[in-house]
């Protein structure tokens, strides 16, 4: 079948792929210089009204209203409106973010000064805490608000971390990802069959772990998210099992001007056990759920809603 694909010309050759591949680099490279360039506010802003107006046409924007009526059906079609519109506004403002991670500023709690994201002095002593147990730490983050900024208060508290990613299928894009989150965001471990195992040693070796756990899994275990059955994904519980590690969930929250953020790190969840007193994984997966449901509740609009969670 390839090959005849391939004679159709519906196949693209390799040096065909490789000029496209350099293409998509070069146009990568142009983009981040400016965006980096932009002031990162007025830029963000112009993303969020572009989006605000273009979100609607997408087919993205169906399964969003979908999910967020069988989410909430005691909200009215214009109350679902108004939350999808702002988590596109959200989406638009995250795009435009990205080029800018390493210049965001977490607040200083003793020197003060402008800062983009601030924690307030209970959420800072709990990363202390981390920063100075015995054992490492598991942390767990959602597509809430700007999702790649919980990793930056790994950096900023001095807690050696391991941040598990999912690498964009395109080389060029993901070089580009790397470069821009290198320095500021701990060692990164892109998703894959490798990647469990090197977040295992890490936690040996005493670094702690974060990842993102609400998008839909197929491998994963049930959960129940908005009253609805769901997978999610069993490996941070499996670590924690392993290991004996505990859990915190770490969060921001996009603040009214849109552009500057607070941050908040729980306490750690209990750790529902088996009979064997072992980390019993499907209901810890359902407790962390739980906790990012809770999350979503208070701030809907800013989360990734556009996506097939429930399957």
């Amino acid at each position: 079948m390839k090959a005849q694909l391939k004679r159709l010309g519906l196949v693209a050759s390799r040096p065909f792929k490789t000029s496209l591949d350099t293409i998509a680099a070069w146009s990568v490279a142009v983009l981040f210089r400016g965006l980096r360039r932009a002031d990162r506010t007025r830029i963000a802003n112009r993303a969020a009204r572009f989006m605000r107006h273009v979100g609607p046409w997408l087919p993205e924007h169906r399964i969003g209203r979908a999910n967020l009526i069988a989410a909430f059906p005691e909200k009215s079609p214009a109350e679902i409106e108004t939350i999808l519109l702002g988590a596109w506004e959200n989406l638009g403002r995250v795009a435009a973010e990205f080029a800018h991670l390493d210049r965001f500023k977490i607040l200083d709690l003793e020197r003060g000064g402008p800062a983009d994201i601030s924690y307030d002095r209970v959420s800072a002593a709990r990363f202390m805490q981390v920063r100075d147990a015995e054992r490492p730490t598991l942390f767990f983050a959602a597509h809430l608000a700007n999702w790649e900024l919980p990793a930056l208060a790994a950096a900023s508290f001095n807690v050696d971390a391991l941040a598990l990613y999912r690498p964009p299928s395109v080389r060029a894009i993901s070089d580009a990802i790397i470069r821009i989150r290198a320095g500021c965001m701990g060692t990164l471990v892109p998703s894959g069959y490798a990647a469990p195992v090197r977040l295992a040693r890490g936690l040996e070796h005493g670094k702690h772990v974060g990842m993102l756990v609400d998008q839909h899994d197929s491998r994963g275990v049930d959960v129940t998210f908005f009253g609805r059955t769901c997978k999610a994904n069993p490996l941070i519980a499996q670590l924690a099992r392993h290991l004996e590690c505990s859990i915190r969930g770490v969060r921001v929250v996009r603040q009214p001007d849109g552009n500057h953020f607070s941050g908040e790190i729980t306490e750690p969840i209990d750790l529902p056990r088996d009979k064997e007193g072992r980390v019993d994984i499907p209901r810890t997966m359902q407790s962390i759920t739980s906790v990012i449901e809770e999350w979503v509740q208070e701030h809907p609009e800013q989360w990734l809603w556009q996506h097939r969670r429930w399957r």
